[in-house]
């Protein structure tokens, strides 16, 4: 496995690009989870000359752009979930740019976690919001296999969203979509709230299905800052071979992104099977 971290850490510091990455990769990180929305407003304005720049610095720097996430934290005008064709062609062709975007950084993944862009509207069910979501994503799947980025579906709790709350829902979602470039990702705050299982249990049962994997704490800091225990996690982890991505993705930055980069992987690490 790999470890990653994700770039909005760093925002209250200012820091240029090429810094976060210097520092990103001092700490011992091979990749680093772009949020698109600090990179730029609107994907479809990043400029080539800035993507290329973004992927030169960080290859300078020694670290991998792992891929995207928050991929529609912003766009307060697309919805999953929506009963609006029009609304569903939106958000699907920002979609296909983002993947475009995505596989122009040199990443492999988008992160579909996005709340507020895929709650159901109140009076609408679960089977009309799982129907809109396929629809929606069926007009995507063509440039994810040009591309060959995944989009990853993120399972995430009742006081986030309304819709895919746990692996098993994500994962009936992607069944139907039926493409190797719609799979679901694993969060460690969301599983410890949502999920029957251990997260180890989890992480067993759905070995064949994730592709990407958040590494944080229920009280929303980084791995070791609070009571959950990773030695399991990454255990369960090793045992079935997983090569992919572990990326750090914090909520609460009080302790100041330096110090939550830092101690959280080297606590990872101490959390190693030996």
């Amino acid at each position: 496995m790999k470890f990653a971290i994700c770039n909005e850490t760093f925002a209250e510091l200012n820091w240029p690009d090429e810094r976060v990455f210097d520092y990103v990769a001092q700490c011992g990180y091979e990749g680093i989870e772009i949020a698109p929305f600090t990179i730029g407003d609107d994907v479809r304005t990043i400029t080539s000359d800035k993507t290329v720049q973004l992927r030169r610095l960080a290859e300078d720097s020694g670290i991998s752009i792992a891929g995207l996430h928050w991929i529609l934290s912003n766009r307060e005008e697309l919805l999953l979930t929506s009963s609006e064709n029009e609304t569903r062609k939106s958000t699907a062709a920002y979609l296909k740019s983002l993947a475009r975007w995505c596989r122009e950084l040199g990443g492999d993944v988008m992160v579909f976690g996005s709340p507020k862009q895929r709650n159901r509207p109140r009076e609408m069910s679960m089977q009309q919001g799982f129907q809109n979501a396929v629809a929606t994503l069926q007009d995507v799947i063509p440039v994810l296999e040009e591309t060959q980025v995944i989009l990853a579906m993120e399972p995430l709790a009742t006081w986030e969203t309304n819709f895919l709350l746990t692996a098993e829902d994500a994962l009936k979602l992607t069944r139907v979509l039926d493409s190797e470039y719609v799979r679901i990702m694993l969060d460690c705050k969301a599983m410890w709230a949502m999920e029957t299982l251990s997260i180890s249990e989890v992480i067993q049962r759905y070995r064949n299905d994730f592709v990407h994997f958040h590494a944080n704490d229920p009280n929303l800091l980084g791995p070791g800052f609070g009571e959950l225990e990773f030695e399991p996690i990454f255990a369960a982890l090793d045992e079935i071979n997983y090569d992919r991505w572990v990326s750090v993705e914090v909520f609460d930055y009080t302790p100041g992104p330096e110090r939550i980069a830092k101690e959280s992987i080297d606590y990872m690490r101490r959390c190693l099977p030996a």
